[in-house]
């Protein structure tokens, strides 16, 4: 099992290293530079001559080393990366990029793992239930529901969300990460419900596409196993259904679930990154957002490559999980 972690982990590092070249090369992609928007802010709101504006951009770039060739700055960010554990300099906000993630990263994992144990115990608990009452109208509903969930876009959602609640249910205070009152107070049971109150739609919104895809995949896999001729066998030697179900059905249907794990912690950040948005709440999807309107490099690109790490991190927990329970896949 050792040899097998330490091969994943192995694995993951030549893919990390070429997911920072794509990064980086995409984010540079765009047309022009920080100091490009820059200028053209100083031109057309501060009305600053042409020629003025121009230069004060020389000297951004010039400051910030955005007049060196794109190699250049892709290897002075992975050094900072690699040799002190700093992901660059934000322009935007005048301060490194690292102390953003620390403000905002645990906020989004918070969020996304929240999310993600939720659309995993409700996928799999209302799959087991579809599946054992198949064709019934809970079953129909359930399947309605779940295609819903898995076309409406997250955005629409969070749009839709952030109306019932402020003109049908009457809330009045919307947005951010607490209440202004509790700002600077340090943790408490008051503050925790306050977040709670807070952030549960985004919970919500994100941990409902997970529960529609787990759901329709629990569903159709245990209809398959419940056909396959072991549970068949069980079922001839008097145990009963629940026993052959929750022991012998239930177990072998949840492999693919576990292996899509290491993709749906992403696709939890996904769904808050668009709700987060919508809902003004102060996590990365925010601050990846306006990085990419301000042309802000290295925000931007180390947004990309944390969402990364995510992914691979959770592709190496679940083929764990996954030799766990099945010991042969170690020894592939």
């Amino acid at each position: 099992m050792v040899k097998f972690v330490l091969k994943r982990i192995l694995y993951a590092i030549p893919v990390l290293f070429f997911i920072t070249i794509v990064s980086f090369a995409i984010i540079k992609l765009a047309p022009g530079d920080y100091a490009s928007n820059y200028k053209s802010f100083l031109v057309n709101y501060a009305h600053m001559p042409e020629q003025e504006a121009e230069t004060a951009a020389a000297i951004i770039r010039r400051e910030y080393g955005l007049d060196k060739p794109m190699l250049g700055q892709y290897f002075a960010w992975i050094k900072g990366i690699v040799t002190e554990g700093k992901f660059g300099y934000s322009f935007a906000y005048k301060r490194d990029v690292s102390e953003l993630f620390l403000e905002r990263l645990p906020r989004t994992l918070v969020l996304a793992l929240v999310a993600h144990l939720l659309a995993t115990l409700g996928g799999i608990f209302i799959g087991i239930y579809s599946a054992t009452h198949q064709y019934s109208i809970t079953d129909n509903a359930a399947t309605v529901i779940a295609f819903l969930g898995t076309c409406l876009p997250r955005f629409f959602l969070g749009l839709f969300a952030l109306y019932a609640l402020l003109f049908w249910a009457g809330v009045k205070e919307m947005g951010g990460w607490s209440s202004t009152y509790f700002v600077l107070e340090s943790m408490s049971w008051a503050k925790a419900l306050n977040i709670a109150a807070h952030v549960w739609p985004v919970v919500a919104i994100a941990g409902l596409g997970g529960i529609s895809r787990n759901f329709r995949v629990m569903r159709g896999n245990l209809l398959d196993v419940l056909s396959a001729q072991y549970v068949t066998t069980a079922r001839s030697k008097g145990l009963s259904e629940g026993k052959v179900i929750m022991k012998h059905a239930v177990p072998n249907a949840l492999h693919p679930i576990i292996m899509y794990q290491g993709m749906v912690l992403p696709y939890m950040i996904q769904g808050e990154l668009e709700t987060s948005i919508v809902l003004s709440i102060p996590t990365l999807a925010p601050l990846f957002y306006t990085s990419l309107q301000s042309q802000d490099i290295y925000v931007s690109a180390g947004c990309l490559l944390i969402y990364a790490i995510v992914l691979v991190i959770g592709n190496i927990l679940s083929d764990v999980l996954l030799a766990v329970m099945d010991p042969r896949v170690s020894q592939a």
